[in-house]
């Protein structure tokens, strides 16, 4: 239970460390400075991301095809990293695949509803990077992005590139 919240808070101080960084002698931040708050964000979790599947994946087979590797990703990695699966995978079949998760740990904190549906990007930047850093380990080069319509509700959309 401890360790949860010190990745909670963790998160949100690390989220809240690279804003105050980029609009530190700034009054306020423009659409560009925002930008590159993402993605430092994205790039940390990349890493993140790559370091947790590798120890994950060290001692399992190697999979079939795409599928199982979301599959695995949804389950195995999910749970591990936000302590809860996935509540639904979708996808097309052709390389875009929905990842919903109804109760995000990451947002719960933040709100029930739509009070700060508006801070919700900046606290998913990281996220995004951990899914793609571990698909990227797994030989998936991908675009993950999320949404959130109501919090603490979270869909992720993989979009898997094609070499």
């Amino acid at each position: 239970m401890a360790d949860e919240s010190l990745f909670d808070f963790l998160h949100m101080e690390i989220v809240s460390h690279i804003y105050k960084e980029q609009q530190s002698g700034k009054e306020e931040m423009d659409n560009k400075d925002r930008a590159v708050c993402v993605s430092v964000l994205e790039s940390m979790g990349f890493r993140v991301g790559q370091g947790l599947i590798e120890r994950l994946t060290r001692d399992s087979p190697s999979f079939k095809d795409e599928l199982d590797v979301m599959k695995f990703v949804c389950k195995d990695f999910w749970t591990k990293v936000f302590r809860r699966q996935v509540d639904n995978l979708r996808t097309n079949h052709q390389g875009t695949y929905v990842l919903q998760d109804n109760t995000f740990s990451l947002l719960t904190q933040l709100s029930n509803g739509k009070q700060y549906l508006d801070q919700a990007p900046k606290y998913l930047a990281f996220s995004c990077g951990i899914v793609r850093g571990a698909l990227s380990n797994l030989g998936l080069d991908s675009v993950v992005t999320a949404e959130v319509s109501v919090m603490p509700s979270c869909k992720f959309q993989v979009v898997v590139q094609k070499l």
